[in-house]
């Protein structure tokens, strides 16, 4: 390739278009996984049991029900990082997301009953139920933000 056909390429739309879109886009992804790092540092300070203090002790119950809060929390910052247009749109419906998203994951807990003492104890099928909650209502939270 010589070094015209290399400006042709360069020059082109399509590099033109990446070279400014990839910044943009580098700065969004930044932000949202600021926001799923956050929503996971406040969910695991708030929750009645610590599921970070299981999971190093192996508790596999533990693991599944956190590895569920992650995805619930990813879903719908998602769907906010997909239908926003600048990083003050993200960061603001991904707060409001993510605030959504906690309060519900509690209401979960609540109506839950007992399933926080089955997790300790390493019940597996007590944190799929809890997962499938929490995932149930990161879908619903989400299709709710496209309007």
């Amino acid at each position: 390739m010589d070094s015209s056909s290399l400006s042709n390429v360069l020059e082109s739309a399509e590099v033109q278009a990446f070279a400014t879109g990839f910044p943009t886009t580098m700065a969004h992804l930044a932000v949202t996984l600021g926001l799923l790092l956050v929503g996971a540092v406040v969910y695991a300070l708030f929750t009645p049991w610590k599921e970070i203090a299981l999971i190093r002790e192996g508790n596999a119950a533990a693991a599944v029900a956190f590895a569920g809060v992650l995805v619930g929390l990813a879903v719908p910052l998602a769907v906010s990082l997909s239908v926003s247009t600048s990083i003050k749109d993200i960061a603001l419906w991904g707060v409001a997301t993510l605030a959504l998203q906690l309060l519900a994951f509690r209401v979960v807990d609540l109506l839950l009953t007992g399933l926080p003492q089955r997790i300790r104890e390493g019940e597996v099928s007590a944190a799929v139920l809890l997962v499938g909650a929490k995932l149930a209502t990161a879908v619903i939270l989400a299709a709710a933000l496209t309007g």
